[in-house]
């Protein structure tokens, strides 16, 4: 049966954004085909093209193809650049707390709190992170719920927690502190681990780990 972008849509809202094929995923992108090329053969194309190329070449390959100009080649390596960049912490290696700012800092852009949590495998690499609450602009409602439910439903060996103090100090409050000490007996419980909780703002960061609140340094 001949795929089009209509049906490849209404499928993908019904199973997630992980159930297309690239071509299909393609196909989501350009929205149309061209007066050569059905949508399903343009995007076959597409997928062939960037299977040859690199990042360097990538736009200049993808305008070759007939019915794929400028801003369609563009819509699409800025769809390869996004999903890059939301996937570059994938598998890192978290040894220090310095080694998950990189991941994070971004959240201290925010205007209002926001509540991270980073689930790590059995070897400390990230698995995902999640932002499981947005607040006002110096407060958060945390739910242990929300956080091991996240935690558990990926397998975590362990976790690290953050979040943004968008009014600049990042230093821990009174309420910083008495939810993470809640949040660290109930990890003992359900047995995963909180590794450590990392507070940002736009120039730096407190690390209750290395500052021996709460967490002990081995």
């Amino acid at each position: 049966m001949k795929k089009t972008r209509i049906n490849i849509r209404e499928s993908t809202l019904r199973k997630g954004i992980s159930y297309p094929f690239d071509e299909e995923l393609i196909m989501l992108i350009l929205g149309s085909g061209s007066q050569d090329l059905p949508i399903d053969l343009l995007s076959e194309k597409v997928v062939e093209t960037l299977d040859d190329s690199n990042e360097t070449n990538v736009i200049e390959n993808l305008q070759k193809i007939k019915g794929i100009g400028e801003s369609k080649a563009l819509s699409i390596a800025a769809a390869l650049e996004l999903g890059k960049r939301r996937s570059v912490h994938l598998k890192a290696l978290i040894k220090t707390p310095n080694d998950i700012i990189p991941f994070i800092r971004h959240y201290a852009m925010y205007p209002k709190e926001r509540f991270i949590l980073v689930t790590l495998n059995g070897s400390h690499e990230i698995i995902q992170i999640h932002v499981i609450s947005v607040g006002t602009i110096n407060n958060t409602i945390i739910h242990p719920r929300e956080i091991f439910y996240e935690a558990i439903k990926e397998n975590a060996s362990a976790m690290i927690l953050c979040h943004n103090h968008p009014s600049g100090n990042c230093a821990p409050s009174d309420d910083d502190i008495k939810t993470t000490r809640n949040l660290l007996e109930a990890s003992k419980i359900i047995g995963i681990p909180i590794l450590d909780h990392i507070i940002i703002d736009v120039k730096s960061y407190f690390s209750f780990l290395e500052h021996n609140l709460l967490f002990t340094v081995d």
